[in-house]
């Protein structure tokens, strides 16, 4: 397995992710679409790490969110400055605590892209998605070689329905789902 111990690392490494990310929006169509970036999300395997990472973000930003997601803390931080993949600036990112699974890379693992819609089932998000982007019916009916997954994660005090599609190719994915994060943690205020 391959470990990152710290911020630098991570900094080392953002290139690579989002070279890889940039290639992937490109390889799905969804360039042209110019979705918003809301996070961007690591993944590790150690409490230890998570710790140290958080460390590391409380002095780039501000935790805005601490919530507990399917059984486990996931912390999101607001920078103080973006982080850039192409044309997109990112002001957030989220450090899930692990959870059993463990992951073959830690590091960076995926970003989240808004499409503004009313949907609130996974169905509604696939079909709003295919509308603006009728390219990936082969992909969304999993006849190429990228990995979809389609979920409704939720936190405890969330109110606001936020479908997501994943898709997933080698070790990044890139996330779908019609509302931001920070519209999302304003909805457990509610």
């Amino acid at each position: 397995m391959t470990s990152v111990i710290s911020y630098r690392d991570l900094d080392d490494t953002w290139s690579n992710f989002s070279d890889s990310i940039t290639d992937f929006i490109s390889e799905l169509g969804l360039t042209q679409l110019k979705l918003t970036c809301d996070h961007v999300a690591l993944r590790v395997n150690s409490t230890e790490l998570a710790k140290r990472l958080s460390q590391d973000f409380e002095r780039l930003g501000n935790v805005i969110s601490n919530n507990i997601i399917n059984g486990r803390p996931i912390l999101i931080f607001e920078l103080h400055s973006p982080l850039i993949i192409g044309e997109m600036n990112i002001d957030c990112v989220e450090l899930p605590y692990p959870g059993e699974k463990a992951y073959p890379v830690e590091g960076w693992e995926h970003i989240e892209l808004i499409l503004p819609c009313q949907a609130k089932t996974c169905e509604q998000l696939r079909d709003e998605l295919l509308k603006i982007a009728p390219q990936l019916e082969s992909v969304l009916k999993m006849k190429t070689e990228i990995k979809v997954k389609m979920s409704s994660p939720q936190g405890e005090h969330e109110r606001l329905a936020n479908p997501t599609i994943a898709f997933k190719k080698g070790s990044i994915c890139i996330k779908v789902h019609p509302h931001g994060i920070k519209d999302v943690i304003a909805s457990e205020q509610a």
